[in-house]
């Protein structure tokens, strides 16, 4: 084997030789690692305790474990939920229960993508998280209450990984230039102000993928006329195609539609526009987003603004027809309408509260004047007998008659707001309920 070889194989991408080793190195995380926070006390005092990490990818899940298991003088074994199984998992349990009747020594046992693993997979760790023989640590990028059982779940403390901020993505990669040992230093790499803005931007988080492009766009660099500076052109080559952080069925997917629904609900029109930005940034179908504007347009304008349901529908059209660009103009026409738009709720409302009574209130049957009579059969049964036909009657109104199954009584679900065409609607229910009053009591005297 050659000098060559011997290099290749003892290769360590830059974003690995760079994790930090202390906690000193440690870039964000304040809200978890200032010196009064619980986690950076237990670090420093080597208490262990098992732990759920979640948070975004690159933010220091893995980092943090590992740092824990020098911290504690503990043995530490690491699995990945994506390629292990709970044979993997027994392994590394007998591993531990060896360390402790051995040596006396703590075990840390670490699962990353942990809410990929399944339900007994999951139930393989809880006796011995229980007795003690491994102190578990989960890393997700999944929101652990809905990924996670809940007797797992309640054997951990879960501590929120936050992405980090440009300023500390600058840092790392400044780091990562000058020092000698395990970083660039030694090449002499220069980066360009504008590139290092730009990388910081569009690492959107992530320290891992910030230093992987700076580690690629370093070599680019040194081979070309650039002489080892990373000028903006370079950078803009090697993150082309790069995408923000959206991974569809994911928390960020959930949270930045949330975030889009709430901005209209809001009456917020440039923050509705802002969040049907990032989604389409991201990679957001546009016809989901359709539906959702769709949804929208029902559920928080209704009747205040009834155009506001064409709209949507319209530009979901046009999005179908004409893909993108048109089609995303036309939504961000929608979105914007609807933020700007009356806002009622009082359908959305009456609907769900009519669906409860249809499901606590059974089969009822529906009153015999109300039933329909194909048939001389259910004619001469009084089907549909003093039905009254609302268009024979003074202004198109049956004033007095009554709808509901005989068992339930009168309902009243829709309560229309003061708001947009709402107000008309209100208006006119109220004469039609003083109108049905006036019948009735006039029908019993």
């Amino acid at each position: 084997m050659n000098a060559g070889e011997d290099k290749q194989q003892d290769y360590r991408p830059l974003a690995d030789r760079m994790r930090p080793q202390i906690l000193d190195e440690l870039v964000g995380q304040k809200h978890l690692l200032d010196q009064a926070k619980t986690l950076r006390q237990a670090l420093e005092l080597g208490h262990l305790h098992s732990m759920l990490f979640w948070g975004p990818p690159g933010t220091g899940k893995t980092t943090l474990a590992r740092m824990i298991a020098r911290y504690a003088n503990a043995d530490f074994t690491s699995l990945s939920a994506v390629l292990s199984g709970v044979k993997d998992i027994r392994q590394a349990i007998e591993k531990a229960r060896l360390n402790r009747q051995q040596y006396d020594r703590a075990s840390i046992l670490f699962v990353d993508e942990v809410h990929r693993f399944n339900k007994a997979q999951q139930d393989a760790f809880l006796p011995h998280v229980e007795d003690g023989t491994i102190t578990f640590i989960g890393a997700t990028t999944e929101n652990p209450s809905f990924e996670l059982n809940n007797a797992l779940l309640s054997r951990v403390r879960v501590y929120v990984l936050k992405s980090l901020d440009q300023e500390s993505i600058i840092e790392l990669i400044r780091r990562a230039l000058t020092d000698q040992q395990r970083g660039l230093g030694s090449r002499k790499i220069q980066i360009e102000d504008d590139a290092l803005q730009l990388l910081a931007q569009v690492a959107d988080g992530d320290a891992r993928y910030a230093l992987n492009m700076l580690e690629i766009a370093a070599d680019i660099s040194e081979s070309g006329e650039a002489q080892g500076s990373i000028s903006l052109a370079v950078l803009k080559d090697v993150v082309s195609g790069g995408v923000r952080r959206f991974d569809k069925g994911g928390d960020a997917f959930y949270e930045q539609i949330s975030a889009l629904h709430k901005a209209v609900r809001g009456s917020a029109v440039d923050a509705a526009l802002y969040w049907l930005a990032r989604m389409l940034d991201g990679g957001c179908d546009p016809l989901y987003i359709a539906r959702r504007v769709v949804r929208m347009a029902s559920e928080d304008i209704g009747n205040a603004d009834p155009r506001a349901l064409t709209i949507c529908l319209h530009a979901w059209d046009v999005q179908e027809r004409l893909g993108s660009p048109e089609g995303e103009l036309a939504l961000a026409q929608a979105i914007a309408y609807l933020a700007c738009a009356a806002k009622s709720n009082a359908v959305y409302t009456a609907f769900n509260a009519a669906m409860k009574d249809a499901r606590e209130h059974g089969s009822l049957d529906v009153p015999m004047h109300l039933r329909n009579a194909p048939t001389g059969l259910m004619k001469s049964m009084d089907y549909g007998k003093d039905y009254r036909y609302a268009h024979d009657e003074n202004d198109a109104y049956a004033a007095g008659e009554y709808y509901f199954p005989e068992l339930m009584g009168e309902r009243q679900y829709y309560f229309p707001v003061e708001r947009g065409l709402e107000i008309k609607i209100s208006e006119k229910l109220k004469f039609l309920r003083e109108e049905d009053e006036k019948a009735r009591k006039k029908g019993k005297t």
